[in-house]
């Protein structure tokens, strides 16, 4: 992204903050609850925190003085109260403030710049031979966005649809309308009552499939394939809700089953409706016979159960060609765009819409492999503890890949652990979802926590036990590597793949191809933001070197989350500057929660959004200057200061009071309490709490919601510093001038310091229990921020986004007062009692986590 001009201010500014203070004075006018006065006591309570909080006051100063100078007369339980309808006002604000961002979205972004379609098309416009260079790129370029159920966001579908009515009205500023629709909002709830289940993750989640990706992608795929002459399908969908099963007991074989066939259903309900519209436009004669039969396949499988479906994707293909020549033969080609349209969106879905993802921990796959060989069927001659016993290599020569069709029942029999079965079930279910919506619909099976070979090897063992044959194995195995460890220890653990015969025959089948997933968030919760990220580029380099050694294609899948903590934040811009060292002719990442809805929300952002990694995929031909190459100098500057802030890091996550200090401070003990996901926060639920059990998304939340962002900076300070002791600093100033990548990384740690706020626990400085652990945290934060400013030449963070740093003010001053909320009543909470009051307090601090995560949307 380029730096944002001065009249890119102006403009939020204008369309912005001006039109939010608009709207929200009439917000706070409305009647909501008949809670008297509610709206009008808001702004005085936002002003105090804002004081409080620039005063260092503590949570517990602040909200007493208010009630002490505003509301004198009422209890205990009525300032709860108070407190309880302050945040659904709040909460409402979020949601008025998103839209109105979004209802700007194209005058915020060029939507005909940079990084765009229409942005590549006019810098080739006279330059045939690079258009000719960019054709070719495309031909062997996919790009392939997945969804996952992770909460990152907190908006029920509900709230979203309101959203997505009230960014229109916001378009044009239509007063009545808005009105209407915020009278709505104050009535409509943002909480479930009941945890979602994995099914209903997914129903969430295909809204954006039906309603924002079936067009965007079909669009821009249209664009593509007429600008470049090209007849290819580079975009896909991929889709983890009822496929995830890693540490999640609640996805089953009937979860896997059922979201398949909503997939399914949905796609051909997409279908139907384009093709009424065809229909009302194809009226001639000689065309009757196929379009009745088109019609009547499509709305046969869009709205009636189907038990016996199968793969109809080559027969509507077929019936829309011959429909195609008989009105270019007969009919001057009439309406021939329409046929053209609906076909393509055929190619890109196919009766599946999204890739269904299957996932599980390595942990759970050998378990299910020792079972297998328990099994006198199954085992062939190979004894459990026999096996278990055997170094890796004897391992992988062990491993018989005996084809059985071994029975498996949905209930499982008595004394079979139900994740065993699960797996063994799931794994046949897999081969009837390839019958019915083709083999794109769930041909990928992810290990979680991969460590060696023989994780993947044994899992390929367990289809051939489940009916699945070596010839007819048409499934992708996915090592996901997470831990600083594991990824370094990825490219060998590949290579003895690579040279297996068995794994080396399945890869003929497979096209020579192999996907690997590489995890940001758990890699960043156990090294560090330097780290991680580092460990990550170099395990790509080292994958990348190894698999081009045997002639394998390889696409990498990253893991992202939202927050750059988690991988998050301008991943495009990591994309571009991947150099000839790492693989990057296909770009494979997760989206979740929060960056659906901000990125992906609607049709307009959506297109821009994917248009933007489309761009970074074609980059090497559009800026071949501009692409990194690190040389060895650099590549041991980087080194030096990822070894520099890990030290740092571990010794953080080693020190006495880390558990305990977000276990006793943030929200994560009440985390498991909230209604918003299928998942557990932690994995190895009963068990008492450890730092490896709990689940990334949950260790990035307790620490933004203490303000405080310590995953995405912590170590970052001190490897600056300790480079600049050392003589280095003009190497490391010219490196974040040169390279893309080291200055996207510095530059998302910029944007989540950005996010933190050390006020509102300056408090705890002089505790006598955690006071010399928050120094410690704040004194590294305050190193960072001085050197990441030196580092920039800026005066503040983010002076270079001016858009993107208001848009993050902003929303912080709309949810400081959640903030000091959630740490007052977190004290209570701890202090109180009476265990009404205990559990009244804990409800409040986990309404403030929704505010808090929903408000920390910015603009990427």
């Amino acid at each position: 992204m380029l730096k944002q001009s001065g009249s890119q201010k102006d403009i939020f500014s204008r369309e912005v903050v001006t039109r939010f203070e608009l709207y929200n004075s009439l917000f706070l006018t409305l009647p909501f609850y008949q809670v008297k006065d509610t709206g009008i006591l808001l702004p005085f309570f936002t002003a105090h925190c804002e004081k409080g909080v620039a005063q260092l006051k503590s949570p517990t100063e602040i909200m007493e003085t208010f009630f002490k100078e505003r509301a004198p007369e009422i209890d205990e339980r009525e300032q709860i109260n108070r407190l309880f309808r302050f945040i659904q006002y709040i909460e409402r604000q979020v949601v008025l403030f998103d839209a109105i961002e979004d209802s700007s979205f194209s005058k915020l972004s060029r939507t005909d710049g940079i990084g765009t379609l229409q942005g590549i098309l006019q810098q080739i416009a006279e330059d045939d031979e690079m258009r000719d260079a960019i054709r070719e790129k495309l031909q062997d370029f996919s790009l392939r966005l997945v969804l996952t159920a992770h909460p990152t966001q907190f908006y029920p579908g509900t709230v979203l649809t309101i959203m997505t009515d009230l960014v229109e009205a916001l378009k044009v500023n239509d007063i009545n309308t808005i009105n209407l629709l915020l009278q709505q909002l104050g009535k409509t709830p943002f909480f479930n009552k009941t945890s979602p289940t994995p099914v209903d993750e997914a129903v969430s989640l295909v809204w954006f499939l039906e309603h924002v990706f079936y067009q965007a992608f079909a669009d821009i795929q249209t664009r593509l394939n007429e600008a470049f002459d090209l007849n290819a399908a580079a975009l896909e969908l991929g889709f983890w809700p009822g496929g995830d099963r890693d540490g999640n007991p609640n996805v089953t074989t009937n979860s896997t089953r059922t979201v398949a066939a909503t997939l399914r259903q949905t796609i051909f309900r997409c279908y139907y409706r384009d093709y009424r519209t065809l229909k009302r436009r194809i009226t001639f004669r000689g065309i009757e016979e196929p379009m009745n039969k088109l019609g009547q396949l499509m709305y046969d499988n869009a709205f009636a159960p189907q038990p016996d479906a199968t793969d109809l994707q080559a027969e509507m293909t077929a019936v829309l060609q011959s429909i195609r020549d008989t009105l270019v033969k007969d009919h001057d080609g009439l309406f021939v765009n329409l046929v053209d349209d609906l076909s393509l969106k055929i190619r890109l879905y196919g009766c599946y819409f999204a890739r269904l993802d299957i996932r599980q921990d390595s942990r759970v796959l050998r378990k299910v492999f020792r079972y297998g060989l328990a099994q006198p069927e199954l085992g062939n001659g190979l004894q459990e503890k026999e096996y278990e016993s055997l170094p890796e290599d004897e391992k992988l020569q062990r491993i018989t890949f005996n084809e059985v069709d071994f029975p498996c029942a949905e209930t499982p029999q008595e004394g079979v652990d139900p994740l065993i079965n699960d797996t063994l079930c799931t794994i046949r279910l897999m081969h009837r979802i390839q019958q019915q919506n083709g083999e794109n619909g769930s041909h990928r099976f992810i290990i979680s926590n991969c460590q060696e070979a023989s994780d993947i090897l044994q899992l390929m063992n367990l289809f051939l036990w489940c009916g699945w044959t070596k010839e007819n194995l048409t499934v992708d195995f996915l090592p996901l590597f997470e831990t600083i460890k594991d990824l370094k220890q990825a490219a060998g653990v590949m290579e003895k793949l690579y040279t297996h015969p068995v794994y080396k025959e399945h890869l003929k089948r497979r096209g020579n191809s192999q996907m690997i997933m590489l995890g940001f968030s758990d890699s960043t919760k156990d090294g560090g933001y330097l780290m991680a990220n580092w460990s990550i580029y170099q395990a790509k380099v080292e994958l990348t070197a190894i698999t081009r050694k045997y002639g394998i294609d390889l696409t990498f899948f990253d893991g992202r989350g939202g927050p750059p903590s988690r991988g998050g934040g301008k991943t495009h811009r990591f994309y571009a500057a991947m150099g000839e060292e790492v693989a990057n002719n296909h770009i494979q990442l997760t989206i979740q929660g929060q960056t659906v809805s901000s990125l992906y929300g609607s049709v307009e952002t959506a297109k821009y959004n994917v248009e933007q990694l489309v761009n970074a995929g074609v980059s090497s031909v559009l800026h071949p200057g501009q692409r990194d190459h690190l040389g060895e100098k650099e590549k041991a500057l980087i080194t030096g200061m990822a070894e520099e802030s890990f030290g740092r890091f571990v010794a953080l996550r080693e020190h006495p009071v880390f558990t305990e200090y977000l276990e006793n401070l943030s929200p994560l003990m009440l985390l498991s309490s909230m209604n918003i996901s299928s998942r557990p926060t932690k994995r190895n639920a009963g068990a008492p709490l450890k730092l490896e059990d709990l689940r990334a998304i949950s260790f990035v939340t307790a620490w933004s919601q203490l303000k405080q962002s310590v995953p995405a900076f912590y170590g970052v300070g001190s490897a600056l510093k300790a480079t600049k002791d050392a003589g280095k600093w003009q190497d490391i100033s010219e490196l974040y001038k040169t390279s893309g990548f080291f200055k996207t990384m510095i530059d998302n740690c910029i944007m989540s310091m950005s996010k933190s706020d050390f006020r509102v626990t300056a408090h705890l400085r002089d505790d006598e229990h955690y006071g010399a652990f928050w120094t410690m945290l704040k004194n590294e934060f305050d190193l960072t921020r001085a050197m990441l400013l030196e580092l920039t030449g800026n005066r503040e963070l983010m002076q270079e986004y001016p858009v993107e740093k208001n848009s993050i003010a902003l929303r912080e001053r709309i949810m400081l007062p959640l903030v000091v909320t959630q740490h007052y009543a977190l004290q209570k909470a701890k202090n109180a009692a009476d265990a009404d009051l205990k559990s009244a307090y804990s409800k409040l601090v986990i309404r403030t986590v929704y505010g808090i995560v929903n408000a920390g949307r910015n603009l990427v």
